[in-house]
């Protein structure tokens, strides 16, 4: 009754506290965004971070795993290559990339080795094997970046991702900065619009990261396949040197482990397939065009209302400017044109399919590895086949024999017992007949091609 909901207990609890604000307010409980930190090339800070959010735990009490029990490990990436360290909850993620839930069930724990590339409104949802990310126009979310297979992943964004200020470059001057970058203003916070010349020499942000994705996914089933290539021809000649029990379990065990990696690879190369076959597919993976669309369309309503395209800012061009319609004239602008991604993914589909054809020649010698083996048993029990059709001719001649005797060894009247001298010559052709018994059904067996040459 002490713990019902209408108790005497919890009813001194709301009376406490009513009571409270007349002393000093306790401090408030820590956000659920725990780690938030920017992590340096040798990942010292985030481990450091990662510590101390585990270690704090002990004085918080039970509450403070309640709600952070939900949070799971990010890493974020914007398109200036800047990274920091982040624990977020599934809410937080849906606000901040604008995806359904259920999308974030695909980067959960039950669809670890499945293939899925998803094009949202405004991102792109990549799940290939252990690489599982929400990539938008802007920035990438990592989830679970400091898993041992992620590592890569991670270290070639830092690499390949362009660091510059998203703003200004270092050593330019103004005019170059108006040049280099168009701003748009949304609600009193200006955004970056790369260069339209930049835009047409190379990919979009989320194709750079979608292309290192897919390099380290090739990557790492390539280096599986190298070993797996490794270590099976010499096992498979051993077996068809020495057909063992220890010598079949590691085939066995090999040909397991070629059925996995052979669905791994193929579950990426039909998902990059089933791209190549889909323009819709493909166009709505352009998000950065979408990112730019949407912001003439926001300056061109804005326009419709003030009579004007933009407010004049320093050293920022108008909407109409020379590099303004070369932007809007460009191949980013241009719905129907997947030119680049489709190079991009035919590039690693073809290296998929060598990946997959190189797994499938070694399923073929394991075949037929497993056909000579059962060549050389079928041939063994051949062999056993007429050893024992020899025997049992050369039992049957020895039974005729036997029959003789038995016969003889009956108390029966006989006049041959009456005769001196007549054992030894009876006994040996006997034995004489049933050897040429012997013979006579061994040769009729050859000649019937019972038996070996």
């Amino acid at each position: 009754m002490g713990k019902g909901p209408f108790s005497f207990r919890r009813t001194s609890s709301r009376r406490r506290l009513k009571k409270a604000p007349e002393g000093p307010s306790p401090p408030a409980p820590p956000p659920p965004m725990m780690i938030e930190a920017s992590l340096s090339p040798n990942n010292q800070t985030a481990n450091t971070s990662i510590a101390a959010a585990s270690g704090s735990g002990g004085g918080a009490g039970g509450k403070a795993k309640k709600k952070t029990g939900g949070a799971r490990l990010w890493m974020r990436f914007d398109r200036c290559g800047q990274s920091e360290l982040l624990e977020c909850d599934k809410s937080t993620i849906i606000r901040r990339a604008a995806i359904p839930a259920r999308d974030l069930r695909i980067l959960g724990p039950v669809f670890s080795h499945s293939s899925n590339i998803l094009a949202r409104e405004k991102a792109m949802v990549v799940n290939l094997e252990f690489i599982k990310a929400i990539v938008t126009a802007e920035e990438v979310l990592l989830l679970d970046p400091l898993r041992q297979e992620v590592l890569p992943f991670v270290d070639q964004l830092r690499q390949q991702l362009p660091h510059k200020s998203p703003f200004r470059m270092h050593g330019a001057s103004p005019l170059d900065t108006q040049e280099n970058e168009m701003q748009f203003s949304t609600g009193g916070q200006w955004l970056p619009v790369p260069d339209s010349e930049g835009l047409q020499n190379e990919l979009p942000f989320e194709f750079q990261v979608l292309e290192i994705a897919l390099e380290v996914v090739c990557t790492y089933l390539d280096t599986n396949v190298a070993e797996l290539e490794r270590d099976a021809y010499p096992v498979l000649d051993e077996l068809a040197r020495n057909v063992s029990t220890k010598n079949l379990e590691h085939v066995r065990s090999l040909k397991s482990n070629l059925t996995r990696l052979l669905a791994r690879v193929q579950k990426v190369r039909d998902e990059l397939e089933h791209l190549l076959d889909d323009n819709e597919d493909m166009a709505d993976l352009y998000l950065t065009r979408k990112w730019i669309q949407n912001q003439q369309n926001e300056a061109l309503l804005g326009a419709a209302v003030s009579n004007s395209l933009i407010t004049p800012a320093p050293y920022l061009p108008r909407l109409s400017s020379h590099r303004s319609v070369s932007l809007a004239t460009s191949n980013f602008v241009d719905d129907d044109d997947v030119e680049d991604l489709e190079m991009l993914l035919e590039a690693y589909f073809m290296q998929l399919d060598g990946t997959r054809n190189k797994i499938l020649s070694v399923r073929e010698y394991i075949d037929d590895t497993e056909d000579y083996v059962n060549i050389q048993l079928d041939n063994q029990r051949n062999e056993l086949i007429q050893l024992q059709l020899t025997l049992t001719i050369a039992s049957f001649a020895i039974a005729v024999e036997t029959l003789i005797a038995g016969l003889f060894g009956m108390n029966i009247p006989c006049p041959l017992y009456e005769m001196h001298g007549v054992f030894n010559p009876f006994v040996g052709c006997v034995t004489a007949g049933c050897i040429l018994l012997f013979l006579l059904v061994l040769g009729y067996a050859r000649w019937k091609k019972l038996l070996g040459s």
